[in-house]
């Protein structure tokens, strides 16, 4: 089937590349030359396993391509929408700039019958208005989230945890419904659910999840701050708790919070439709979610000044990580990168290290020295914190080898993911977050 797929950011290029893999024709449209550029040099744009090799295939094949010019868009079959949808530089609220001037540009180039997929997360409403603007071209419009996590989005494109359809009444719904099985097939096939629903509970559905999952991780969090001054463990604490079926292991781990493109905005964009809607105090907890996630970030910071008896000014600390995660290069909203520029403004000398985020991390922040290679940024450091969890940084690294190049033996742990026993008996001071 012919599909094409309006923005190519983190979100369309992987399912440009994953949707031309499992044997579709795609096209890619983007206003970005330099990123359409790249991508049809078969470049991935940014990290992401797996990308570079079904994007290099899908070139190769011909069944995959990348253009500026909307007019491509033209003879798909189903055009799905995957433009950004930032937190206004003013509000909470999410910006639908990108989103409207998507279905805008591709207005003229629709025909009787095809299938606009929203995949960008929007507030819940957008659908609705959306479908007015689409529907005279005989078009419909349909909204098909995406559950991608950074990391692990190929595999989640291709073989989701489940498929969610939000599709209008009566026999068009069912018609987009049955093409976007046609679609998914592959997955389906292997026993992905495929759930249709209503328009406006797809939208919620986004939403929800993530502010579900924003909720576990901050409570977790702020259960970290109570072992904090009644000498608790939280990582014992989340072992006993995440043994009970119905809370489940899943983000109970403490640190130093969520950040990326997702969370953050999405939960405030998700506060901000419900005061419009009337019902802010049904999520109003959700501004104390948040809050509690940045004060995790401040509390990492203390660590390492507590750690250097006091004032870090004049001290070597080294960071390890800038990326918000593992396996990613991405720097949108960075817990990791927050707590080094806070070091920063506090007189550190600070060296930041990360296997994939350097170079977007040296746009952002280049008041910060980075070095790419992990020993040589631990030379001569008075402290150590991590703050994101790779696995040359949580498994790899040795404690005996680390303090042979360190000055200091101060190592905060942001992740609560090193074997404090381990790190203490190799002479080290370990500060764990919610840990004694």
């Amino acid at each position: 089937m012919k599909l094409s797929v309006i923005g190519c950011g983190y979100l369309g290029a992987v399912h440009a590349a994953a949707m031309a893999s499992i044997g579709h024709e795609v096209v890619g449209i983007d206003v970005d030359r330099r990123k359409i550029d790249a991508l049809s040099k078969g470049e991935a744009p940014f990290f992401e396993p797996g990308l570079q090799e079904i994007l290099t295939e899908g070139i190769e094949s011909g069944r995959l391509s990348f253009t500026t010019d909307m007019s491509a868009a033209a003879g798909a079959k189903v055009h799905f929408i995957g433009v950004g949808t930032p937190q206004q530089k003013d509000s909470y609220a999410a910006d639908l700039t990108y989103v409207h001037a998507a279905v805008d540009g591709l207005l003229p180039y629709l025909s009787e019958g095809d299938i606009v997929a929203g995949k960008s997360t929007v507030p819940v409403g957008t659908a609705a208005a959306l479908s007015e603007i689409v529907s005279p071209t005989g078009a419909t419009l349909v909204w098909n989230p995406e559950f991608l996590r950074e990391g692990w989005a190929v595999k989640d494109t291709i073989d989701p945890d489940r498929l969610v359809a939000g599709v209008p009444e009566g026999p068009e719904g069912e018609r987009a419904a049955e093409v976007l099985r046609e679609v998914y097939h592959p997955a389906i096939a292997k026993g992905t659910p495929f759930l249709i629903m209503d328009r406006a509970t797809a939208e919620l559905v986004k939403v929800s999840a993530n502010a579900f999952l924003a909720t576990k991780i901050s409570f977790i969090n702020a259960m970290a701050e109570i072992a904090e001054v009644t000498g608790a463990d939280v990582t014992k604490l989340s072992e006993a708790i995440g043994h009970d079926e119905r809370i489940g292991r899943q983000f109970l781990k403490s640190g130093i919070g969520f950040g990326g493109g997702c969370l953050p905005k999405d939960i405030r964009a998700f506060s901000a439709r419900a005061e419009e809607l009337g019902r802010g105090e049904s999520v109003a907890f959700l501004r104390q979610i948040d809050e509690i996630n940045l004060r995790r970030r401040e509390r990492a910071v203390q660590l390492v000044v507590e750690g250097l008896g006091g004032s870090v000014f004049k001290k070597n600390v080294t960071v390890l990580g800038a990326a918000f995660k593992p396996h990613s290069d991405d720097i949108r909203d960075s817990p990791a990168l927050d707590v080094a520029v806070r070091l920063h403004g506090l007189g550190a000398w600070v060296t930041v290290t990360d296997p994939a985020a350097i170079e977007n991390a040296r746009r952002v922040h280049p008041q910060l020295n980075y070095v790419e290679d992990r020993d040589e940024a631990l030379r001569g450091a008075d402290a150590v914190i991590v703050v994101t969890e790779w696995d040359e940084y949580r498994r790899e690294l040795d404690p005996a080898h680390a303090a042979s190049l360190t000055s200091g033996q101060i190592i905060v742990d942001g992740r609560n993911t090193l074997d404090a026993d381990a790190w203490r008996t190799a002479g080290w001071t370990y500060l764990g977050m919610g840990r004694p």
